[in-house]
């Protein structure tokens, strides 16, 4: 435990002297100013509000982005005329600018919508990426011998494939949030859907409240850890319980 708060210490610290020598809170307000504001935030119910809606938009893109990332990859995994079809759809979508899909997504849909949609976008060729890349390295020799002694497809797909699409699958799961977040709030700035956190990160910037700015931050940030985390913990969770299935 010390290991890991004694590193976030040393950096509010940090923060703390960097605002005193500016002395310019319009600018850079403290670390102490900061938490006092995030603290005056937590009681009011539009807080907790505000951040269920943005969770449910992250979740929504992000889960509606594995799904279909994870079922087109094993598509094109499958079939290279797909992979071929696909692939500059996928590239395209990695290299343009984030900010481009926001702004078309404000004239497609209405704002609750469009951080959703960035939120999928952009996290969708993770998984088609990963998956694409798994079924690439499955053993084609263990395949040869399933089909030799014609074990069922069924079979074939739970203990071939999978086991070796899981690390890639888990790598893209807990990238795919941390992104998600990043880009949902990105897209709720600009777009200003009710009860959304770039919306109230976007007001703050307005009315000059830095405060504000750096506490909402600090919950994106605190979010996105915590989503991470727990992520992690299922997913290894998961596996444990997969592996004592498995001796059983």
């Amino acid at each position: 435990m010390p290991t890991r708060i004694i590193p976030l210490l040393f950096w509010f610290l940090l923060w703390e002297l960097a605002a005193a020598w500016m002395g310019k809170p319009l600018l850079l307000p403290s670390a102490s100013q900061t938490l006092a504001t995030l603290v005056r935030l937590l009681p009011t119910a539009g807080f907790w509000t505000t951040i269920a809606y943005s969770i449910l938009r992250v979740l929504g893109g992000f889960l509606l982005a594995a799904f279909l990332g994870t079922l087109t990859g094993v598509a094109c995994g499958f079939n290279r005329f797909l992979e071929a079809l696909f692939r500059p759809m996928v590239a395209a979508v990695r290299s343009t600018p984030v900010l481009s899909f926001i702004l078309l997504a404000l004239l497609w849909f209405p704002s609750g919508q469009v951080p959703v949609f960035i939120a999928f976008l952009m996290c969708y060729p993770l998984f088609w990426t990963a998956v694409v890349g798994g079924m690439g390295q499955v053993d084609r020799k263990l395949l040869e011998m399933a089909h030799i002694y014609k074990v069922r497809r069924r079979d074939v797909l739970a203990g071939i494939y999978l086991p070796t699409l899981e690390p890639f699958l888990r790598g893209a799961l807990v990238n795919g949030l941390g992104l998600g977040w990043k880009v949902a709030v990105a897209a709720e700035v600009l777009s200003r859907p009710r009860h959304a956190i770039g919306a109230n990160l976007h007001d703050a910037k307005i009315y000059l409240e830095t405060e504000g700015l750096f506490a909402w931050t600090l919950v994106v940030v605190g979010l996105s850890i915590l989503f991470e985390v727990l992520f992690k913990k299922a997913l290894s969770l998961g596996k444990t319980a997969g592996a004592k299935g498995g001796a059983s």
